[in-house]
């Protein structure tokens, strides 16, 4: 396929052009920052102006929209919330122009209430939770979501939304036994993480999969960032919070079972092929 990703240049996207690119796929970047990439393959663009949006999207069978001002607190609330909500509204608007066959884009675990200094309704997470926007950016993401319902049933292009955890790059692994001491360090997202290239897999595999509508996915790794069972996690840090179903080993407790069903997703990539767990 002919493919844009947006926001190429990122901390995931570098990893879903690759990808793409490992895979066949015809990928041009547009982003605000240049990758180096040969001439042609990124654009430079400002996706918050609606011209430059339509023709970032000309020509080609299917979007990965990543770009996004990428968590709370790099900006201001309002300049968050405004660059994320009308970049997404004019890419989505320009898939609709332009005829597109499928817009990926990438929603953020913080819909689901993060951080979580108040504690989850239940666990493991999943997709059947009511959307809880802590921030400017979560809430950014939540009129994504809405949006994308509503041009899926207007266009019917389909639209998968990836509520992606917390992004981890190979090197990002050595900081993980910081966290092993102490449960209270991690429970703002319940211990999770996903890898850039999981994060890739899910990108490629969304561009595919028999959807119809508007659909949203939690993307996680199968673990989490402790060497502690979850639920013993969960009995220390959040003993109120009723597990539905018993919960194996590490297992993660931002549910994948959707994504599992829907894409064909399986992460391939955890922080113990990195660093080691203490013995014992």
């Amino acid at each position: 396929m002919r493919i844009v990703v947006t926001g190429g240049s990122g901390k995931a996207g570098r990893w879903v052009v690759r990808n793409l690119r490992e895979h066949g796929h015809d990928v041009r970047n547009v982003d605000t920052r240049h990758d180096g990439s040969a001439h042609g393959q990124c654009w430079v663009a400002d996706l918050a102006d609606p011209g430059q949006a339509y023709e970032a999207l000309a020509g080609v069978d299917a979007v990965v929209h990543l770009a996004a001002i990428p968590a709370p607190e790099l900006r201001t609330p309002a300049e968050t919330f405004r660059i994320n909500a009308l970049s997404t509204y004019n890419v989505f608007a320009a898939a609709e122009a332009h005829g597109l066959a499928r817009v990926v884009w990438a929603s953020s675990e913080t819909v689901l209430g993060l951080p979580f200094d108040t504690p989850p309704l239940f666990a493991p997470i999943d997709e059947s939770i009511e959307v809880r926007p802590e921030s400017s950016y979560s809430l950014s993401k939540v009129v994504g979501e809405a949006m994308a319902t509503q041009f899926a049933r207007r266009t019917g292009i389909p639209f998968v939304g990836l509520r992606i955890s917390n992004i981890m790059e190979p090197a990002d692994y050595a900081a993980f036994p910081s966290y092993w001491g102490d449960a209270q360090l991690r429970k703002w997202n319940l211990w999770g993480y996903v890898d850039c290239r999981d994060v890739a897999q899910a990108c490629r595999l969304a561009l595919t999969a028999s959807v119809t509508g508007a659909e949203v996915c939690i993307v996680a790794a199968d673990d989490t960032v402790m060497t502690r069972p979850s639920a013993s996690l969960m009995a220390e840090v959040f003993p109120a919070v009723p597990l539905r179903r018993p919960v194996t080993g590490r297992e993660t407790l931002l549910s994948i079972d959707h994504a599992r069903q829907l894409l064909g997703y399986a992460p391939a990539h955890h922080w113990e092929d990195h660093v080691q767990a203490p013995a014992g």
